[in-house]
């Protein structure tokens, strides 16, 4: 008999969702499928995979077999496939048993769990999924206030160009506060762990002066909108940094973001490097003003000198 599979998973209901657990457990499956030359078909959330086949379109008859991959084995969604491919072999694997009397759990012909009650625990298919490439990991630091500025804001466009532009980039992206909290576990507490954080990234994409200087303290390179119409402190800090990657709102598209990103992931990571240790380096230097940041003049307006 000719077999011809069909992999399902909470990520193949309309209502479900995709997990990074399940996807990578379902790359392994098909991994294994692969290597045993077994033909098979993938169904996918319309809502994930938009042009994917979807479980709702794939026609039952087709099969010989149904394999449920991942996830707990409840809920009417997975009863529903017991009833649509009942003339499928069903094998549930990789997943939970909550209750061995659930429908849900009894109309599998054959189940290879994780986990069940007084079985044996298997590893996630997970663990041992084919390896992935890295990826760059993006620290997202973007502001929605500032209205001193007025008429000049053209913050929420940034927001919206910047956002939906990343949506698109091959990348981890990590939204950040610069704003601190000791009550909020959501918020650092202490610069410190902001520095901490910032220091694991490999790109700030910011429209902050502070996302800017402190990626940049970090060694981090950034790429920085200026939010403001004509320029404000963004600007006049990537100035003052001696940072070229500076986007104003008025020239803000994709092409020049493309640009600053490929120089940030390439060129610009020994440019933040050199910065970053330019800032330590001074600082290293307790109680020495420096022209630089303005610190000596303070000095010297504070001893009547200037």
């Amino acid at each position: 008999m000719r077999v011809r599979i069909l992999l399902a998973g909470w990520f193949s209901f309309t209502d479900g969702e995709a997990t990074a657990g399940d996807v990578l457990a379902l790359r392994r499956v098909q991994e294994v499928l692969d290597r045993a030359r077994l033909p098979y078909d993938t169904a996918w959330s319309p809502g994930f995979q938009p042009r994917a086949l979807h479980l709702e379109e794939a026609d039952p008859t087709a099969y010989t077999h149904l394999v449920f991959v991942c996830g707990p084995l409840q809920g009417p969604q997975v009863e529903r496939l017991h009833e649509r491919f009942r003339h499928c072999r069903r094998i549930a694997v990789g997943t939970s048993v909550i209750d061995g009397d659930d429908p849900a759990v009894t109309g599998f012909h054959r189940i290879l769990a994780r986990d069940a009650p007084a079985v044996e625990p298997l590893e996630d298919l997970a663990a041992r999924a084919p390896a992935l490439p890295p990826k760059p990991v993006v620290g997202v630091i973007l502001t929605h206030g500032q209205h001193e500025y007025a008429e000049l804001r053209r913050h929420g466009q940034v927001a919206e160009e910047v956002t939906r532009w990343l949506a698109g980039k091959d990348c981890a992206r990590l939204e950040l506060e610069t704003r601190l909290d000791t009550h909020d576990w959501h918020l650092n507490a202490t610069p410190a762990q902001f520095q901490s954080l910032l220091a694991r990234l490999d790109l700030v994409v910011t429209d902050r002066l502070h996302g800017l200087v402190l990626a940049l303290r970090a060694g981090i390179p950034a790429l920085a909108v200026d939010p403001v119409a004509g320029g404000a402190k963004v600007t006049a800090q990537a100035r003052a940094c001696g940072w070229p990657a500076i986007v104003p709102a008025e020239r803000l598209d994709e092409t020049r973001l493309e640009r600053w990103w490929d120089w940030c992931l390439t060129s610009g990571r020994v440019a933040a490097r050199q910065i970053g240790a330019e800032f330590l380096e001074e600082a290293a230097r307790p109680g020495e003003g420096s022209t630089a940041d303005g610190t000596a003049r303070l000095v010297a307006a504070l001893e009547g000198r200037a």
